[in-house]
């Protein structure tokens, strides 16, 4: 179970204070009931985190789902912001036209199941499920145009929005626990178009050896279990920033992996797309600079709660 207490432990929520005023507009009764729900989805979120039972947790997830969905259907529940609901990620971008929530079901040691929802702003409920079917998608992944209920699950630690003309699409920035000596991290790309989410666009750009310029719809990166990689939106940077991975024996058992070498690499935001840069830095680093962590010390964990550092 120790997978999942590291995605509790270091997934990251960016939650700045755009529902403070908003709460204000939930009545009384609304809000009292709210409250109970966030302590009944509290336990339930405990439960599918650290039972060691597999029914168990099963059971708890599938008692969790419509629970929030009852309490989601509470007029302008919106504004609510599940602060003690540890156990789930909880997403807003900048313009908080909706939040994204995300929470990770371990399975066994080399299965995890992904759950998650996009609850739109608006004073009744407007809800996307989504529907993790990373286990059955066989075409390329940094290809795929996905839609809910295809979704690539992974638990979102991050999100950033992005401005292109008279349009926006939004950078989700996930961790896939994926398989015991494998994970991945995601850095996906929501759009809305005919008001409903779509995963995928081709907005990641890199030239190859022969010069052409080719797209890719989301990156992911995969390397091994015991190796820390970053990728975030740096600010300090203005940049997509990740390590660059290179291939390595494994240990254990665990087969050749990718493991982190010291540099970086990443994609700089440039007119609506983001441009592939090979070398970051041109030193090799012991470290990758931090100046904005998954997890850091501003009071917000990845799911959205309590501070920590990644």
């Amino acid at each position: 179970m120790k997978s999942v207490f590291f995605v509790v432990a270091v997934v990251l929520a960016s939650f700045s204070g755009h529902v403070a005023n908003g709460q204000s507009s939930i009545s009384q009764p609304d809000l009292a009931a709210l409250e109970a729900s966030e302590d009944t989805l509290g336990l339930l979120a405990y439960a599918f985190i650290n039972d060691s039972l597999e029914e168990n947790r099963f059971g708890a997830v599938r008692a969790f789902i419509p629970t929030l969905v009852k309490a989601l259907k509470r007029p302008n529940s919106f504004h609510y912001p599940f602060e003690q609901l540890h156990a789930v990620s909880i997403q807003y971008p900048a313009d908080s036209t909706f939040r994204i929530f995300t929470w990770q079901l371990y399975v066994d040691e080399n299965t995890y199941r992904y759950y998650g929802a996009i609850q739109m702003n608006t004073p009744d409920l407007q809800l996307f499920p989504l529907v993790d079917r990373s286990f059955t998608l066989t075409e390329d992944l940094e290809q795929a145009t996905l839609t809910a209920d295809q979704w690539y699950g992974s638990v979102y630690y991050n999100l950033y929005e992005v401005e292109k003309g008279q349009e926006k699409y939004y950078l989700l920035f996930g961790f896939d626990g994926f398989e015991f000596f494998r994970k991945r991290k995601i850095v996906d790309v929501l759009t809305f178009p005919n008001g409903k989410p779509q995963f995928g666009a081709p907005v990641f750009l890199a030239e190859d050896a022969q010069g052409s310029v080719g797209s890719k719809k989301r990156l992911v990166l995969e390397y091994s279990a015991a190796a820390s990689v970053r990728c975030n939106y740096d600010p300090a940077l203005d940049l997509l920033i990740f390590d660059h991975l290179t291939k390595a024996g494994g240990e254990y058992g665990e087969g050749e992996v990718q493991i982190p070498d010291g540099t970086y690499e990443g994609y700089r935001l440039q007119q609506g797309r983001w441009i592939y840069e090979e070398k970051v830095f041109h030193e090799v680093l012991d470290e990758a600079p931090r100046p904005s962590p998954i997890l850091d010390d501003r009071t917000r964990n990845i799911l959205g709660k309590g501070g920590g550092k990644n």
